[in-house]
């Protein structure tokens, strides 16, 4: 094998260097994608079952190892069905360039500013006041489907106006606002649950819709833990946790692609 290397020339290494690159981040970022998700069960399990299968081979136990070789082609036949979302999320994140890079938000920045501040204000008061809150940012995957299940509200995001939404026992504080562009879509909508199966007691249906609409698209969501008051953000099935206003602000600015001061301004 050594020696063949000696007929190869450094354009023939060049193409075998990029395809292994390319190769290797396809890899990545299937890995990436089904982190946290019930997938990663599956492929252990299908790992068990091909080493079992060589195994049985290896000691002769030629029955069991008849009906494992069975089992792993109806279970080949099946993949597609089993890996039904995560399938559906690498083709709309393909589809909308999100499989190689970040969406972006089409808003002017004095505009994703605001926004921000709105936000910030808006969580940090229900979080000091314990005041429970899930708040969805449409991104470039369209959320349609689930602002239909809500009720219509179409007004400028406001602090004012999600603090009032989110008042306990009002008409639209349980379920979520959906934030389309720089205006409220809807409030009280019903939002997919992940399919993860590692999250603690403490995670409620807020954080589990939240982490299942980040895994369904490329939005990003808000949750005011109602119990602590704990602020976390979801992105892409990930949940980071204990944030304050401002640190909140930070990570959507640099999610939205904004740079934001300290301090609150544009640089």
């Amino acid at each position: 094998m050594l020696s063949q290397f000696r007929f190869l020339s450094w354009t023939d290494v060049a193409i075998a260097l990029v395809d292994i690159m390319v190769v290797s981040y396809l890899v990545y970022k299937f890995l990436t994608l089904i982190r946290g998700t019930r997938a990663v069960q599956l492929i252990k399990g299908i790992i068990i079952l091909l080493v079992a299968t060589s195994v049985t081979q290896w000691l002769r136990l030629y029955t069991i190892n008849w009906l494992l070789v069975n089992a792993r082609t109806m279970l080949f036949v099946a993949l597609p069905v089993v890996f039904q979302p995560e399938l559906r999320r690498a083709l709309e994140q393909i589809g909308r360039g999100g499989f190689f890079s970040r969406a972006l938000v089409f808003l002017e920045e004095s505009a994703m500013l605001r926004l921000l501040d709105e936000i910030g204000r808006a969580v940090d008061s229900m979080s000091r006041n314990r005041i429970g809150a899930l708040i969805v940012l449409e991104r470039e995957t369209g959320l349609g489907d689930y602002i239909d299940t809500g009720i219509k509200v179409d007004a400028l995001v406001t602090a004012e106006l999600l603090v009032n939404i989110f008042v306990p026992n009002t008409p639209l504080h349980d379920g979520a606002v959906i934030i389309r562009g720089d205006r409220v879509a809807a409030a009280a909508c019903f939002l997919p649950l992940t399919d993860a199966t590692d999250l603690g007691v403490e995670f409620g249906s807020r954080h589990r819709a939240a982490l299942g609409i980040t895994e369904h698209s490329d939005a990003l969501a808000i949750v005011v833990s109602e119990q602590t008051g704990t602020i976390s953000l979801a992105d892409s099935g990930r949940l980071v946790r204990h944030l304050d206003g401002r640190g909140l602000k930070e990570m959507l600015g640099t999610l939205l692609k904004v740079k934001v001061k300290r301090h609150g301004g544009v640089r």
